[in-house]
């Protein structure tokens, strides 16, 4: 996947939804685990050397599989090259799992399955899709199935 290099420094600026120094080790074989400023900002996770304020890498958090490894361990594996993972050691389990729930709810996929739930939910309880008033309730992007548009319904019994 192709990215802007400048947007993508502007982006790991940007106020991040969690960020710690971590242990980080690559997907390398014979990668030792080294300090690292880590930043999750939106669905992407910034990793930078301590000492500098530019990125040295970043990881996009989508089609991949976060995995505790041990307490204080998790890894995170594309899932189109699970051989190769990013492992991170943090501080504290809390913390741990803390990261591991919010690299989780950091995708698209996550966000766009929790959008779908709740506009299916509102429209079963109001008869309304709530996307209509923004024009874009017919997007596929927005729908459960591309061949089932939410249709309107009956609720004057419920």
């Amino acid at each position: 996947m192709r990215f802007n290099e400048k947007e993508l420094v502007l982006l790991s600026r940007q106020p991040s939804e969690r960020a710690a120094e971590l242990g980080m080790r690559g997907p390398k074989k014979g990668d030792v685990v080294k300090k690292r400023l880590v930043k999750l900002v939106v669905n992407f996770l910034f990793y930078f050397r301590t000492d500098e304020e530019e990125p040295i890498g970043a990881l996009l958090l989508e089609q991949c599989r976060v995995e505790r490894e041990d307490s204080q361990t998790f890894s995170i594996a594309f899932l189109d090259e699970a051989e190769r993972k990013y492992v991170f050691e943090c501080d504290t389990e809390e913390q741990c799992a803390e990261w591991i729930d919010s690299i989780i709810k950091a995708s698209y996929e996550f966000m766009r399955k929790n959008l779908i739930f709740y506009r299916t939910e509102i429209h079963r309880l109001t008869g309304k899709d709530p996307l209509e008033q923004y024009g874009i309730s017919d997007e596929a992007r927005f729908q459960v199935s591309n061949s089932r548009p939410l249709v309107a319904r009956d609720t004057s019994s419920l």
